[in-house]
């Protein structure tokens, strides 16, 4: 039985429909001790802003339409499933939903069915649209403009972008993407002024619609390695454009590779939106080999409880996006929020801590 099934021991949240997690007992039974899981703290955390990927939901259905296309049932009951397990928040990735293509009235009707459920999206991932993609800079570029341009239309905070592009045809085969080669970026530095330049252009423009830019971290791309990815924001050189410190792009990799606790100690001073995945991680002491499967936040190889103090202390406030590949990708995303909340103060701290980059104004929540 999954978590999205009916259970007859739960009571009603919305409607008389069943609300997860609330389990009614028989008084007349004994009360049995809590398990240290169960009595652990879970703070309300109110201040901080954590969203739900949408991973979990086809971006076309069974009928052959795209969600993009999609009615508005459809929405509504992914909606539905994301407030039902606890989110308030929904990062929108053009996977599914291309904000720049929408006409205003599937816009207003879209966000209407979102806050009906008290779900809010504050971001948008443009994904596999790289700007430096040869034969497609111009269009990919415009069409990062249009999606900033709606991105502020509907109300977000934050565009969030990189520099990978579509799968290729041994990924689209294999179970994990990752476990096979993708397209690389060239050492060329012609191309790598053109990302900058490209980047920065964005980046004035996010400012003047008051947007954060995050550039995301991924494998073989510009921003595929710490030193590499601080390079580029620093020649951005813009307040609003920083990184998205997706470590776990890189810990997947069925080959050698950083470090995690040293590409985080570089990047983080210049987060300024994260998205949060984890893997477990096997590898041979002389490099021949390595495997990676997905997992919780909790049981993977990065140890989140000490990279989110660390992210804390030098200020991060900004938005935590759970992202989870494989299995009930909402159920797994549920389940990293609650982890996440045990890690994190009720309230964002007023005074930022110490870094050497410009951090607070980088990982700062916009008010």
């Amino acid at each position: 039985m999954t978590t999205h099934e009916a259970d007859p021991n739960r009571r009603a949240a919305r409607g008389g429909q069943p609300i997860r997690g609330t389990a009614v007992t028989n008084p007349t039974e004994p009360t049995m001790p809590q398990t240290r899981s169960e009595t652990r703290r879970e703070p309300a955390s109110s201040g901080w802003q954590i969203a739900t990927c949408l991973h979990g939901f086809p971006t076309v259905g069974v009928d052959g339409v795209a969600f993009h296309d999609a009615g508005p049932e459809v929405w509504d009951d992914t909606f539905a499933q994301i407030a039902d397990v606890g989110f308030a928040l929904a990062e929108l990735a053009d996977s599914h939903v291309r904000p720049a293509d929408f006409a205003p009235s599937r816009r207003d009707e879209l966000l209407a069915i979102a806050a009906s459920h008290g779900v809010r999206m504050p971001s948008v991932h443009v994904q596999r649209r790289s700007i430096i993609w040869p034969g497609r800079e111009a269009e990919n570029l415009a069409y990062a403009h249009r999606t900033i341009e709606a991105a502020a239309e509907w109300g977000m905070e934050v565009f969030s972008t990189g520099l990978h592009r579509p799968f290729t045809d041994a990924q689209r085969a294999a179970l994990w993407f990752w476990t096979a080669p993708g397209h690389k970026d060239p050492n060329d530095a012609d191309v790598w002024r053109a990302a900058v330049s490209g980047f920065r252009e964005l980046g004035k423009h996010a400012a003047d619609v008051g947007l954060q830019v995050s550039l995301e971290m991924y494998e073989d791309t510009y921003l595929g390695t710490a030193v590499s990815a601080v390079r580029l924001v620093e020649e951005i050189g813009l307040d609003n454009v920083g990184l998205n410190p997706d470590v776990g792009n890189l810990v997947r990799l069925h080959r050698p590779i950083e470090d995690w606790r040293e590409t985080y100690t570089k990047v983080l001073p210049y987060a300024n939106y994260w998205h949060l995945k984890n893997y477990a991680r096997d590898e041979a002491a002389d490099g021949s080999w390595a495997t990676t499967t997905p997992t919780s936040l909790e049981f993977g190889l990065i140890n989140y409880r000490q990279v989110v103090r660390d992210a804390v202390a030098l200020g991060y406030r900004g938005i935590f996006l759970m992202e989870q590949y494989g299995g009930d990708s909402l159920g797994v995303c549920a389940t990293n929020q609650r982890y996440l909340r045990t890690l994190l103060p009720e309230e964002p701290p007023t005074s930022l801590g110490a870094s050497h980059g410009p951090a607070p104004r980088r990982g700062a929540s916009r008010a």
